[in-house]
């Protein structure tokens, strides 16, 4: 699996580092740590309009999307 940690950067700089790594056609999961509610919602969406399917969870005060190609 694959890591992305983007906490502390702003949109859209957690997309782009998110769809740099899913670009790798042999990637089938990354987790993707950010920081705030409006990355979750953008990395959500780019990921979901990439066929991928998104789990949220919580690691202390930050967001933990775990993206798996379907």
């Amino acid at each position: 699996m694959k890591r992305v940690d983007a906490r502390g950067l702003s949109c859209p700089e957690p997309v782009l580092l998110t769809r740099q790594v899913l670009q790798d056609g042999d990637v089938q999961e990354v987790a993707v740590l950010v920081d705030n509610k409006v990355a979750v919602e953008n990395v959500t969406r780019m990921a979901e309009s990439l066929g991928c399917g998104v789990l949220l969870g919580e690691q202390d005060s930050d967001f933990v999307l775990t993206l798996q190609r379907s």
